[in-house]
């Protein structure tokens, strides 16, 4: 058995068996799913991120590329108490070690967990080393890399090329989809109501997503914090009142910034798929699926803008609209994966009712 250990930049070292994988360095977060290891793992929201799984066994029910988000892995780590690695099946832990993914199992995820809810989410690495003194020392230079790249990891994650997808509703309309680090889920939700779906990279001008003449306009989830994205935010800005325009995720936040509201950090995090939310505009409580680490200030929102969802763990904004402006934010993932469809009514609210 090789020793692993999960090293945090304020100090902690949690240490546990080394799986494989090639050392990374992240943003430590953690996951409630209990379920969806492989939609997490491809989830292009969680670049620069080790997860930390809350449920006990992962890996049990093998792997199945149709439930991929994306075309890769983007995590970078994947820590949990137990991994499925016997004779029977070790398929997710072949597939974490193809892409290089570190993976560190048998540590307390529990005091780990703990630790991120009362300490917030800090930077972090995992590392294979012979003591903890070699795994801080190798974790600090993996850290210092990492912080110094590029911040606009919606950039990192989106399409680079204008790509069209052929809809399921020849009578539906042309949706054009801002690709923030968008979900594979999020354009199967769209197909089936629309004629076509145009996926635009996330630094695309206003101009040339005017000249494709959509219908509607959707913005999608991606990583990181949304004053670090470049571009999109003044593209959104005048899309406002142009087309029906709804945004999930980051693309919630970003229609936020571009409505002149300001977002903030929280502290560890919403990340899981059994997060209450209370929707006024379809008049239902929802279980969500989660994954952000910034939240909308109520306060900041311009006047003709409500709130129509509230987070019942901790009353933070999960969905706002204006019926002036015919715009929609959703803070949580209504295309969900992982997590309950209970949500997915609204894709049709926002094809035939925004």
């Amino acid at each position: 058995m090789k020793l692993g250990y999960c090293v945090l930049e304020t100090g902690e070292v949690y240490s546990g068996q080394w799986l494989g994988g090639e050392p990374r360095a992240g943003e430590v977060v953690f996951n409630t799913s209990h379920s969806g290891y492989e939609e997490i793992a491809t989830d292009p929201s969680y670049y620069t991120q080790i997860v930390v799984m809350t449920a006990p066994m992962m890996g049990n029910y093998g792997v199945d590329r149709k439930t991929w988000e994306s075309h890769r892995l983007w995590i970078q780590g994947f820590v949990c108490v137990q991994m499925q690695s016997g004779s029977r099946d070790q398929a997710w832990l072949e597939r974490l070690r193809e892409f290089k993914v570190p993976v560190l199992s048998e540590l307390d995820t529990r005091s780990l967990v703990i630790r991120l809810r009362e300490g917030g989410t800090p930077w972090g690495a995992l590392v294979q080393a012979n003591s903890e003194t070699e795994a801080r020392e190798l974790a600090k230079v993996l850290i210092q890399n990492e912080k110094s790249k590029d911040k606009d990891w919606v950039y990192a994650t989106s399409s680079k090329t204008i790509q069209t997808r052929p809809g399921k509703n020849p009578q539906g309309p042309r949706v054009a989809l801002l690709d923030l680090g968008c979900k594979e889920n999020i354009i199967r939700e769209l197909l089936p109501y629309c004629a076509e779906v145009g996926v635009f990279p996330s630094r695309s001008p206003f101009e040339k997503i005017q000249s494709w003449n959509p219908d509607r306009v959707m913005l999608s989830n991606g990583p990181g914090d949304p004053a670090d994205v470049q571009v999109a935010v003044e593209t959104v800005r005048q899309m406002i009142g142009w087309k029906p325009l709804m945004g999930i995720c980051m693309g919630h936040q970003i229609l936020s910034l571009a409505l002149g509201a300001k977002t903030y950090k929280l502290k560890f995090g919403h990340r899981g798929s059994n997060h209450p939310v209370r929707d006024e505009l379809l008049n239902k409580i929802y279980v969500t699926s989660q994954n952000h680490g910034y939240a909308v200030e109520p306060s900041t929102l311009p006047s003709f803008v409500r709130v129509t969802q509230v987070n019942l763990n901790d009353q933070t904004v999960s969905g706002f609209m204006s019926q002036d402006k015919r715009c929609l934010g959703i803070q949580y993932h209504p295309e969900s994966h992982p997590g309950p469809h209970e949500a997915q009514a609204l894709f049709r609210y926002f094809v035939e009712q925004l």
